[in-house]
């Protein structure tokens, strides 16, 4: 079926806004937490917005910008949407529909909600049908675009022909892009790696700068926080709550990094409009590393588990099919965020320790995750060590 706009509940029309629509829609409920483990504080001065988050951090932004998200009803998109819309842009979101256009997080008041979803916009195609992202974006006439959900280049030429007087495009890249090295962390300067499973998100950065597009990549780590799709704290959380054993690959000592999703999403407004991240590439992530073992101690510990047992294994010994054992590549892998501090004046506002207990506090120890438990692995697992040592 082709792509189409849909109109749900139409806004009071303005120049500044379309008659694009806002759906209502609720998947998590409110409660006593708020939406950053602090409190959001606003205020308007000389018709400027700014969120005050936890700590000093500030967003701000002079003008309003008409903003396209490519996604934004997932993990990244939910927090980066919120941002924009309290900074007065106007924000719509290009997705299939499937999946509904804007959900209430746990500590949103239902007034912060209602305004928070009265105010974005829902575009629905999918972004396979190039000509219908032609059509529509040209219609639409879009200062920015943030691209989160992008994986090859082919999917964001269509974007760049439709909007020829771009102001920004800000692309979610990974840190995966980087070739394995001995020598860490890794800068944006370093080898990247053109076979990587991430090849399609080097060819996108290519091809932004090969159109002269004022561009900007964010390069994360690995991402954690409430509504987190991939199985990474989430991992540990199933473990410790069924008061299992945590098998980890090879020694355990194998260092590597999470950044919270707040902090990135703080980190793609900080990229709006700043004249330093034109064309330029930032690594995102927390300010500290961490080894295997560390993680799994640290999900224990903010969650109000005791400390788990840990078992090793050999990862060679062991024919898993196309299931995964363990939701971190086995190797150091990690990288600097320097460049991001200096440059945009961003700081990650959780620690580790803090950032889990907001993810387990906002999401999993509601009882809501996004994969049931599954041990199978880990029994495998178990089993020959349990073999092994008797």
């Amino acid at each position: 079926m082709a792509a189409r706009l849909v109109f749900v509940q139409p806004r009071q029309f303005s120049h500044q806004s379309s008659s694009w629509v806002s759906p209502h829609s609720s998947l998590l409920a409110s409660s006593v937490s708020d939406f950053n483990g602090a409190s959001l504080n606003f205020s308007v001065k000389n018709k400027r917005k700014v969120w005050q988050s936890k700590g000093t951090l500030q967003v701000r932004s002079s003008n309003e910008k008409k903003i396209l998200i490519m996604g934004g009803t997932r993990f990244i998109g939910v927090f980066l949407s919120r941002l924009l819309v309290k900074e007065g842009h106007q924000v719509t979101l290009f997705t299939r529909g499937k999946a509904p256009i804007t959900q209430q997080l746990p500590g949103e008041s239902d007034k912060e909600y209602t305004d928070f979803s009265s105010k974005v916009l829902h575009l629905k195609g999918d972004r396979q049908d190039f000509e219908f992202v032609k059509t529509s974006l040209s219609a639409g006439g879009f200062d920015v675009v943030y691209d989160i959900n992008g994986r090859e280049a082919v999917e964001v030429e269509p974007i760049l022909d439709a909007l020829p007087n771009l102001e920004q495009f800000i692309y979610c890249s990974s840190a995966g892009v980087y070739k394995k090295s001995d020598l860490l962390p890794h800068f944006e300067t370093d080898e990247v790696d053109p076979k990587s499973r991430h090849k399609g998100k080097l060819e996108t950065e290519s091809l932004l700068d090969s159109r002269g597009v004022n561009w900007t990549s964010i390069r994360p780590v690995y991402i954690y926080g409430p509504l987190n799709y991939n199985p990474v704290e989430e991992w540990f959380f199933h473990r410790l709550k069924a008061g299992r054993p945590i098998p980890i690959p090879s020694s355990g000592i194998q260092i590597t990094q999470l950044g919270h999703v707040k902090d990135l999403a703080t980190a793609f407004v900080k990229v709006l409009g700043h004249p330093k991240a034109s064309k330029q590439v930032y690594n995102i992530s927390g300010s500290k590393y961490v080894t295997f073992d560390g993680l799994a101690r640290a999900c224990a510990k903010a969650a109000g588990f005791p400390e788990p047992e840990i078992i090793h294994y050999n990862p060679k010994e062991f024919d898993f099919g196309k299931k995964k054992a363990f939701p971190f590549r086995d190797q150091h892998f990690f990288a600097s965020i320097e460049k991001a501090a200096r440059e945009l004046d961003w700081t990650p506002e959780f620690s580790l320790i803090e950032g889990l207990a907001d993810s387990y506090n906002l999401d999993f120890g509601r009882g809501t995750f996004r994969k049931a438990a599954d041990f199978s692995t880990d029994d495998i697992i178990l089993g020959k060590s349990l073999v092994l040592q008797s």
